[in-house]
């Protein structure tokens, strides 16, 4: 009896919401709003790449208290998808669930690049 190796492809669906960002804009004005748009998208790009490094070197001491900001900045910007992920691997995280840590983990990095790819293509290279 042979094994067939089967590959998954994972297609994670992306929810967003809108309208924080037109609020943004709606309050701010466009040039002052792109701006703030721009250095909150790239600092989410920032701290998910120096999470993925802290993974990667299995040093998850700050990781949960990281999460939960990105969380809280990921739903200002309406990327509900990328906070409800965040906010699974902090639980996995704090009930000391590795395998589950694992799953989600890469759960959240494809939802990361896929939430963030239209507004920064910086992530895939820093991830």
């Amino acid at each position: 009896m042979s094994a067939t190796i089967m590959k998954l492809k994972p297609n994670d669906r992306i929810c967003q919401d809108a309208e924080p960002i037109a609020l943004i804009y709606r309050s701010m004005g466009t040039k002052v709003a792109e701006e703030v748009v721009s250095r909150a998208l790239n600092e989410l790009t920032l701290s998910i790449s120096g999470m993925a490094q802290q993974v990667e070197g299995k040093d998850l001491m700050t990781l949960a208290r990281q999460l939960r900001r990105l969380e809280r900045m990921a739903t200002q910007l309406g990327l509900v998808s990328l906070s409800r992920v965040a906010l699974d691997v902090r639980n996995c995280l704090e009930g000391e669930d590795v395998t589950a840590f694992a799953a989600v983990w890469a759960r959240f990095l494809r939802v990361a690049k896929r939430s963030l790819a239209a507004e920064n293509g910086a992530l895939d290279q820093q991830i």
